[in-house]
């Protein structure tokens, strides 16, 4: 591209953002991560009036060009389109989709063992909700959600230990992602999962090893995990 890419997203932390970053940086498509030079002026600026009549709802969003992109999901599905990061058939970047969407459904279920009733409170207004909401995932969710990307890789019939097809998709970046989140919040229920769900770990360990993505890790473009995103660890929801 001529102008790189901007990407919306707050400042602080991973978030539904990272999913975005890591297909950028494995694709190695140019961009600036807005908020993090402004402080998120301009980001809130084109969550108002500033994308015309099609603001997003809240970030991340992506401008490229005149297009303001946004929902994670759907960046992605763009992104993957443009840089290689998904099949070029109608029917694989649907399935890539799909997959998507389906992590985006765990992602939230993470969110919730600490927020259970409602995004607007703290944590500590919740605490024995979220006690309980985090045992039913554990014991539940988790495992159901981890069974089935296990499954897919498995039946990928061209094989390679991916999710789709036999080239890396923006839907191995963020099960990779999933994973490394998912360690960091519940480090003890990771390592009971972990030790039944191989292809899963596998996957994570290969796309660790890219090297656009090894890149990026070690680098200060990464924000480390910490207690404002979604991805929180604590010690009494990980059983």
């Amino acid at each position: 591209m001529a102008a790189p890419y901007e990407l919306y997203y707050w400042p602080s932390i991973q978030g539904r953002g990272e999913f975005v970053r890591l297909a950028l940086e494995e694709a190695r498509a140019p961009y600036r991560d807005v908020a993090r030079e402004d402080g998120g002026a301009a980001m809130m600026r084109l969550m108002g009036r500033g994308a015309g009549t099609t603001p997003p709802f809240a970030p991340p969003f992506l401008k490229a060009g005149r297009l303001v992109i946004a929902q994670t999901a759907n960046i992605l599905l763009f992104l993957g389109a443009r840089h290689s990061l998904a099949p070029a058939s109608e029917a694989g970047r649907l399935w890539t989709h799909q997959l998507q969407l389906t992590l985006a459904d765990l992602l939230d279920e993470v969110h919730d063992t600490h927020h259970p009733i409602a995004s607007g409170l703290y944590y500590e207004d919740q605490k024995r909700e979220a006690k309980q909401r985090a045992a039913d995932f554990r014991a539940n969710r988790l495992p159901k959600y981890l069974g089935y990307f296990e499954q897919v890789i498995d039946a990928n019939p061209r094989g390679k230990g991916r999710l789709v097809g036999a080239s890396i998709t923006y839907a191995d970046l963020s099960l990779f992602q999933m994973v490394e989140g998912l360690r960091f919040a519940f480090p003890r229920a990771m390592k009971r999962e972990e030790a039944r769900h191989k292809r899963v770990v596998s996957l994570h360990d290969h796309v660790a090893g890219r090297p656009r993505i090894a890149a990026y890790l070690a680098s200060e473009r990464r924000i480390p995990f910490n207690q404002e995103g979604i991805f929180r660890h604590y010690p009494e929801l990980d059983g």
